[in-house]
């Protein structure tokens, strides 16, 4: 049986996958299933799927299927750049406004309601249609491509916001592993997988040009490798004591919210 993967085709998620394109002699094994980060939550949560890059709260709503790679998260040092609200107003007069949520990340989503609610004190309107909206919560290479139009007179990086709130890096990101890859059939290959993982990230950093080359041949995008450059130098991959600590204080706050009915503990492989 293959180790079914769940790939995020957004660039962030370049470093996890480009070393893996174009070479399936060399990773015999493995499946990939493309998708966005809601999509493969839903795939994880039933087990169809084997694990992901997975939004944050996927682990959160599922703690009794799912266990994370204690080294590996989608993090950033200061702003994390694509995953952005473009507003037509400050943050702090958003109340009773519309504002549109990508319906592609729960965590996201999740966030910026504990923002509005719990740090701006404002009480929008959440919408799912983009017409005629006062604000949009857009991730991903969508929000890249929106953030270089440059149209909106506001953008909010909710990495900063929740840096500026708790002083900690926000965790977008986690790798979820669902325990069906823990059989002792499985668990070799998903070591070797995790493995694999890091030496992608690894040869990312040492050549991120020739990597993104890679990556734009599956997946185009409207922007060089010398123009990314910034967008990857503000991204972290590594699941520290910190972003840990951030993670958990996140689901708390959305236990607060209603979002979730109990905060999980931390569970790692």
């Amino acid at each position: 049986m293959n180790l079914r993967v769940g790939r995020i085709p957004f660039l962030v998620c370049a470093p996890f996958f480009h070393l893996f394109l174009n070479d399936e002699a060399r990773f015999e094994g493995y499946s990939f299933d493309d998708g966005a980060p809601s999509a493969l939550n839903q795939k994880l949560w039933t087990g169809e799927i084997h694990l992901a890059p997975a939004s944050s709260i996927a682990y959160a709503r599922a703690p009794q299927d799912l266990v994370l790679a204690p080294d590996l998260c989608t993090s950033c040092k200061l702003e994390v750049n694509s995953v952005e609200l473009f507003s037509r107003y400050p943050l702090d007069e958003l109340s009773g406004k519309r504002i549109y949520m990508t319906s592609q990340s729960g965590t996201s989503v999740a966030l910026l309601r504990v923002i509005c609610s719990q740090y701006a004190n404002v009480r929008p309107e959440y919408v799912t249609e983009r017409a005629d909206c006062d604000a949009a919560l857009l991730i991903g290479d969508e929000a890249l491509i929106e953030k270089a139009k440059g149209s909106w007179p506001y953008c909010y990086d909710m990495a900063l916001l929740w840096r500026d709130w708790h002083g900690l890096p926000f965790v977008f990101g986690a790798w979820s592993i669902h325990r069906l890859a823990l059989s002792c059939e499985m668990r070799p290959r998903l070591e070797a997988f995790l493995e694999n993982v890091r030496e992608s990230i690894a040869k990312f950093r040492a050549c991120p040009q020739k990597a993104l080359k890679k990556w734009a041949e599956r997946y185009p995008v409207p922007f060089t490798a010398e123009e990314l450059k910034g967008y990857y130098d503000s991204l972290d991959y590594e699941f520290t004591d910190e972003r840990k600590k951030s993670l958990q204080l996140y689901f708390n706050l959305c236990v607060k919210e209603e979002i979730l009915s109990e905060s999980p503990t931390l569970r790692f492989l």
